[in-house]
């Protein structure tokens, strides 16, 4: 009750609640513009039997907010932009040039968000085309021809439209960043995954109640809400954990004061990179769905190459779960480093006159930093590659249901409700300095 005196009491914190509230209300609406052409009605009934039974398209739908259960221009959400960011961040490393950018700060930063929006554009024509092409495929196999043969124009149409949808998404998230509080892309993910609970828990419930489940299955399913609640827990432990590393600054004289000789410490999270791991891997997931579409080439080749990744990386199958977890474990060391810099921090504590007792300023401290952010985020990394392939691997070995959105879902929605809830209690302590 306390802190929600201190946020009303707050205005400027109160306004940027009210303005999140707002652009998820724009998203949801959006989310429910669908795309002209083909009989947007006619399409959703088809998604709803489709997503019953195909796990992929579930879990494809986390990452467009539910764009595509609803066939809407925003079905591709925030998947280009997200692609596009990573493909950005591994021309960073190659390229000195891209690499100087990214240290002039916000105006380096600037222009290396405007390349993302760039590379962004084709991006989202092209999964766009996949996606529609996915489905037409996915309509056939059962009799339904709901889009029929586009024209060109149709197609231009389509595809133009599915862009704008992606580029206001990625406007949306831009404005939540910026006037927010905390990243505006995981804000809308995290929308879109919220956005489905009251629906996924109606539906439970009424199965509970026309008796559709019989005992087992409801003990089963207390049994996997139990888990659940233990896994948010773990995630929220972890996620909160870190290791405070002790730091010393130097007495300097400057003019005829004496400044420095103080002790503190600095915080080294054992996740560094919060939930842009799974959102990274979530995205390169899509890659075997969107392969399989190569299945009807004319190609002979390209056609059984095509239908063996597919096969393979089945989102039921074990390999599946393996490339999950090997993509999260990666991105997450990825994406540490590019939050975590030794080199930057080092260098910058040498800068005020800082140090770690028993290591040497400069080149001791960056190694040191290396060596103790590799061992922290090794199990971070663990851990969070662990949450993640954990509903497949229940799934796999239980048959109980789709867990698939349960699992990464959950994993993104706490991560985020932390960090939202951390700029918050950020807020209330500078106002609380402010008021001294």
């Amino acid at each position: 009750m306390d802190k929600i005196k201190q946020i009303i009491k707050n205005k400027d914190l109160l306004k940027k609640m009210v303005y999140i509230l707002i652009m998820l209300f724009i998203f949801r609406i959006a989310a429910h513009v669908p795309i002209p052409g083909p009989d947007p009605e006619s399409v959703r009934n088809f998604l709803a039997e489709a997503f019953k039974t195909n796990s992929v398209l579930s879990f494809l739908d986390i990452f467009s907010g539910g764009g595509i259960s609803q066939f809407s221009i925003v079905m591709m959400g925030l998947g280009p932009y997200i692609t596009a960011s990573i493909i950005i961040q591994l021309l960073t490393m190659v390229f000195p040039k891209l690499e100087a950018l990214s240290k002039e700060g916000e105006e380096g930063q600037r222009k290396i968000n405007q390349y993302s929006r760039i590379i962004a554009l084709p991006l989202a024509i092209v999964e766009g085309y996949a996606a529609i092409r996915f489905l037409q495929y996915s309509t056939s196999q059962t009799g339904a021809d709901l889009l029929g043969s586009p024209s060109l124009a149709q197609w231009a149409l389509m595809l133009l439209s599915i862009a704008g949808g992606t580029y206001f998404m990625m406007w949306l998230g831009e404005l939540i960043t910026e006037k927010g509080l905390g990243n505006g892309v995981s804000v809308l993910i995290f929308a879109g995954i919220v956005a489905k609970i009251p629906q996924s828990v109606g539906q439970s419930l009424q199965k509970i109640i026309i008796s559709e489940y019989n005992p087992t299955e409801i003990v089963t399913q207390l049994a996997i809400l139990i888990a659940m609640l233990v896994v948010v827990v773990a995630i929220i432990f972890i996620t909160e954990g870190q290791r405070r590393l002790p730091i010393s600054y130097a007495k300097q004289m400057r003019g005829a004061k004496l400044y420095g000789g103080i002790d503190s410490f600095l915080p080294v999270k054992l996740n560094i990179s919060g939930v842009i791991p799974i959102i990274f891997a979530g995205a390169f997931m899509n890659i075997p769905t969107m392969i399989g579409f190569f299945s009807q080439a004319k190609n002979q080749t390209i056609a059984s190459a095509a239908t063996w990744i597919q096969e393979t990386f089945n989102q039921q199958g074990l390999p599946y779960a393996i490339a999950f977890f090997v993509l999260v474990f990666s991105f997450t060391f990825f994406s540490t480093f590019l939050y975590f810099k030794p080199k930057d921090v080092a260098e910058n504590l040498q800068k005020h006159g800082g140090f770690i007792p028993g290591i040497r300023p400069g080149t001791q401290t960056e190694k040191y930093l290396g060596w103790l952010v590799n061992r922290i985020t090794l199990w971070g990394a663990i851990f969070l590659s662990l949450i993640a392939v954990l509903p497949f691997l229940v799934q796999l070995y239980t048959n109980v249901g789709n867990l698939v959105i349960g699992g990464t879902g959950l994993l993104i929605v706490v991560g985020v409700a932390i960090e939202v809830k951390n700029h918050i209690d950020a807020q209330i302590i500078t106002r609380s300095y402010e008021s001294i």
